[in-house]
């Protein structure tokens, strides 16, 4: 079972990952990037990594897609009045 589901992981991580690389816009970027520290987190704790899991869940899911998407929101906005 557990080899199962890390398995899953792995195939979730390089499909995410792969999602992220392919994806144009930059916000989309950062959610898909939200979404792979997620599944990181998991995979870390398939493998009985959980205080990896919990950083990973904090800074890879949480802190550093919300900071990408206020960069981007910012550059956005300094872009329309700019013009």
């Amino acid at each position: 079972m557990a080899d199962t589901v890390i398995v899953v992981a792995l195939l979730l991580v390089a499909g995410s990952a792969t999602v992220a690389v392919l994806v144009r816009d930059p916000a989309r970027q950062a959610l898909v990037l939200a979404v792979l520290g997620v599944v990181l987190a998991v995979l870390f704790t398939a493998v009985q990594a959980p205080d990896v899991a919990l950083s990973q869940l904090a800074v890879g899911g949480a802190l550093t897609p919300l900071l990408l998407l206020l960069s981007v929101r910012k550059v956005r906005r300094r872009k329309g009045r700019d013009r």
